[in-house]
């Protein structure tokens, strides 16, 4: 299997290629950056593109889409040699799609290289600890911003991860949130170096956010 990443400078969103083998088929992965290195691999490789899979609909993702002139594809399917499987992940976004193609699993915005994706706490907590860390470790996690990783990676380092598997204990720095007193259960690097928080509110209200929207050092 042939795969090729480019990402946008701008939303650091990737768009990949990948081929069964040189001369065969190959689906574009996302379209949020920049297609012409992607182009440059289907016509080095010689390979034909037939379908687009969509992890998501958000802007950052789908920004070229129509310039590939291929079918949107968001269910499994067989694409010459790449069997694909699709699992539903809604928290970032109710579309939320994961696609496995062999050893790989292209995760959209749902599980990052020591990060989770913003949206809804208990779908985006059972999307990664329900769904990834249930897939072998050593499978290659390839997201839609910046750095690929592994499975067994974030079992052992993403700091969401060992929260909820248990190995790390619930923080406790009170923090505010949109002007609101909360605790702060979980920090972490984001894919942009602005962070990612998991923040509990007084009322018991459990929320993943953009490290930027939390003020700390109360």
């Amino acid at each position: 299997m042939l795969i090729e990443r480019n990402m946008s400078e701008g939303w650091l969103s990737n768009g990949y290629v990948v081929a069964d083998r040189e001369g065969g088929e190959a689906v574009f992965v996302d379209s949020g950056a920049p297609l012409e290195p992607l182009l440059a691999a289907v016509e080095r490789w010689g390979v034909t593109p037939r379908a687009v899979l969509r992890t998501h609909a958000h802007g950052d993702h789908v920004e070229h889409e129509d310039e590939l002139g291929v079918p949107v594809v968001r269910e499994s399917t067989r694409i010459g040699g790449l069997e694909i499987a699709a699992i539903p992940t809604p928290g970032h976004s109710d579309d939320m799609v994961a696609f496995v193609i062999g050893d790989v699993v292209f995760s959209g915005d749902t599980l990052f290289k020591d990060a989770v994706g913003g949206g809804d706490f208990e779908q985006i907590r059972s999307a990664v600890m329900d769904v990834y860390m249930a897939m072998p470790h050593e499978r290659r996690v390839l997201p839609g911003h910046t750095d690929e990783t592994t499975i067994g990676r974030e079992w052992e380092h993403n700091p969401f991860v060992r929260v909820w598997r248990g190995v790390e204990p619930e923080g406790t720095e009170p923090v505010r949130v949109g002007g609101e007193d909360a605790t702060l259960i979980v920090w972490s690097p984001d894919y942009d170096g602005k962070g990612k928080a998991w923040v509990r509110f007084a009322d018991g209200r459990d929320a993943i956010v953009g490290g930027s929207r939390v003020e700390r050092g109360r």
